[in-house]
């Protein structure tokens, strides 16, 4: 058995739960996979809309390096971006974004996703081939 070294990722608030952003993670009403995925498998946030604001599949956050990279997923009504001492700024279908701890994105019908601080993840002790 191995150990691996412990990684730093930055997590994602949704609602109640906080997502470790390990593998990119894919918010939105009925949120699913890209038709072709390179690299690692995203996981799939559905989120509630009652008056329909949040497209299917609405926005991506990964984390690429220690930077999180935040893409609206070409939503119908867009996705808004705050990042701390900033003022709010609009993403245009498809486009992308580089944040920090502390942004905020609304995603409409009251979605707030919180980018929260790295921390460090301790993998699980992996079994021999």
């Amino acid at each position: 058995m191995t150990v691996s070294t412990p990684r730093r990722y930055h997590r994602v608030g949704v609602g109640a739960a906080a997502i470790v952003l390990d593998t990119p993670v894919i918010v939105g009403r009925r949120p699913s996979a890209p038709r072709v995925v390179t690299g690692p498998e995203p996981r799939l946030v559905a989120v509630p809309s009652r008056n329909k604001e949040v497209s299917g599949s609405h926005v991506e956050i990964r984390q690429d390096g220690s930077a999180v990279v935040v893409t609206d997923l070409r939503s119908t009504n867009g996705t808004r971006v705050t990042i701390p001492g900033r003022l709010p700024v609009a993403l245009r279908q498809g486009e992308s974004i580089v944040v920090l701890a502390g942004t905020i994105v609304d995603i409409g019908d009251g979605n707030h996703l919180e980018i929260l601080p790295l921390t460090r993840i301790i993998p699980q002790e992996e079994s021999p081939l």
